[in-house]
């Protein structure tokens, strides 16, 4: 781990009670849900982290405890340091609450976490679906979601797809 990111991780574990990881050298760093907005605020103010850089999911399906992290990616542009913050979430009821308060750029990007993923951003000022339709049914970055294929057109195979194309009768 980078000297200069050990006394922050200590910081974070001693007040939260977080664990952490070490990958590549990139340190990840585990807290509840309730305790993000807290986290995040800490490291902005006092550890200098001031960019938001990447707020986003991933989704560990069948796995149902946790199913999901949150990632929240923060940047320190005076220290050049990087660090990961991950909110372990069940897949039943997915909910997190909304940082937009600690920083403002996490607002659409807590709107593609719910339109995306499905995962509920409590007290958002503006919950509505920002990439697909309102009517749409499902969260297309799950695992479960369902995949759609269409076979590629190429010449060995045109005429067998070309049979199946829905032309306008005539």
């Amino acid at each position: 781990m980078d000297k200069k990111l050990e006394p922050i991780v200590k910081a974070v574990q001693t007040k939260f009670g977080a664990t952490f990881e070490e990958f590549r050298d990139e340190v990840h760093l585990f807290v509840k849900p309730e305790q993000i907005v807290e986290a995040l605020t800490l490291l902005r103010d006092e550890q200098n982290f001031e960019l938001l850089s990447a707020l986003t999911a991933v989704d560990y399906y069948p796995q149902s405890t946790p199913r999901f992290h949150v990632i929240y990616q923060l940047t320190s542009i005076a220290k050049n340091l990087s660090v990961q913050l991950r909110v372990p979430v069940n897949g039943d009821s997915p909910k997190v609450p909304t940082v937009t308060q600690v920083f403002g750029s996490a607002n659409w990007r807590e709107r593609e976490l719910l339109d995306m993923f499905g995962i509920e951003v409590e007290g958002h000022p503006d919950p509505r679906r920002l990439l697909n339709p309102d009517d749409m049914v499902g969260h297309p970055l799950r695992k479960d979601f369902p995949l759609g294929y269409e076979e590629p057109q190429f010449t060995f195979n045109f005429d067998e797809i070309n049979l199946r194309k829905p032309y306008a009768k005539e």
